[in-house]
């Protein structure tokens, strides 16, 4: 499986061929986080911005951003 890390929360990452874009979603939280990027560079910072926005928007609208558990 393919996965990255970032501030202990993991996502699993794919790769569309006919699109040609690698997709990734934050697992292990119900809330819908996804981000896209076309190279592997540009994808783990899509990741870091989707994961620092997710902390951020709970923060501002009073929500205690969902637990997040690291792979091992």
């Amino acid at each position: 499986m393919n996965v990255m890390h970032y501030k202990d929360y993991t996502a699993r990452i794919e790769y569309d061929d006919e699109d040609e874009i690698f997709f990734g979603k934050i697992a292990d939280i119900s809330d819908g986080v996804g981000f896209h990027a076309d190279t592997v560079v540009d994808l783990k910072v899509a990741f870091h911005e989707a994961v620092d926005d997710y902390i951020e928007t709970c923060t501002k609208i009073g929500k205690q951003p969902q637990s997040h558990t690291r792979e091992k």
